[in-house]
């Protein structure tokens, strides 16, 4: 039987290179998403290759999360891997311009959705054992302040400690735990981030050369694949022109 991975996010970005990658090693897939139209579509490029379960899913939401999972076939019931990669950042503004709202979308997706799946599938990881991996994209944001960051820096700065903890306490179960954290890469991030600004986008990417989502989709896959006995507690991952910038200095 092939292995199984659960997918958050897997419409875009790298929750879909992911599953790319991951069928092409002969993975078998559970892809969750909002946009069912983008699962379909994913569920018709890979179902060929491995068996591919999809689920309309918006992790926001505890029990449409558990009734997912209690909803999964007989074939795909013992996951692997768990992929808590479905988050977004909003509002690049400065936090006093800030809608409250946004605010509120970034926690409850990027902290509670990822609370709500992890909890929702744990027994399950905790029944597979050895090899079973939870892998949380965190960010750069998380480590490293930037204006414009403000919630979604400390929703990823939540990302990092949940991530170690969980390892505590899932010592002794085979379960592993490990937060990768990319750095600048070009996806669909900017332009939700931006509602939609295209040329924001642009002018973030353009003359530099940022990360793919099939790298980062790489590095997990990396991880995923590990021997047993090791876990990688903490992956950084930044574009080779991406570097840190020395302290802001306010002037008269």
């Amino acid at each position: 039987m092939s292995k199984i991975i659960f997918i958050t996010g897997a419409t875009s970005g790298f929750g879909r290179a992911a599953a790319r990658r991951f069928a092409a090693a002969g993975w078998s897939l559970i892809l969750t998403g909002r946009r069912v139209e983008r699962l379909q579509a994913l569920q018709e490029e890979l179902g060929a290759q491995v068996p591919v379960h999809i689920a309309a899913l918006d992790v926001r939401d505890a029990e449409a999360v558990q009734a997912v999972v209690a909803a999964l076939p007989a074939a795909f019931r013992p996951v692997r891997v768990l992929l808590n990669n479905a988050g977004l950042a909003l509002a690049p503004q400065a936090a006093q311009n800030v809608d409250l709202a946004d605010w509120h979308t970034m926690i409850d997706t990027n902290v509670k959705g990822l609370v709500n799946v992890t909890h929702a599938l744990l027994p399950t990881l905790i029944e597979t054992g050895a090899g079973a991996s939870i892998i949380n994209i965190g960010s750069t944001a998380g480590q490293w302040p930037y204006p414009g960051s403000h919630v979604y820096g400390a929703t990823k700065a939540f990302v990092e400690q949940f991530s170690y903890n969980l390892r505590c306490d899932l010592q002794g179960t085979g379960v592993r735990v490990t937060d990768i954290a990319p750095g600048m890469a070009e996806t669909e991030f900017t332009l939700v981030r931006t509602k939609g600004d295209q040329a924001a986008s642009d002018r973030l990417y353009n003359t530099t050369t940022p990360l793919t989502a099939e790298d980062i989709a790489e590095q997990i896959f990396y991880v995923a694949n590990l021997p047993d006995r090791i876990n990688i507690n903490f992956l950084e991952v930044m574009p080779t022109r991406q570097a840190w910038a020395g302290f802001a200095v306010d002037r008269d």
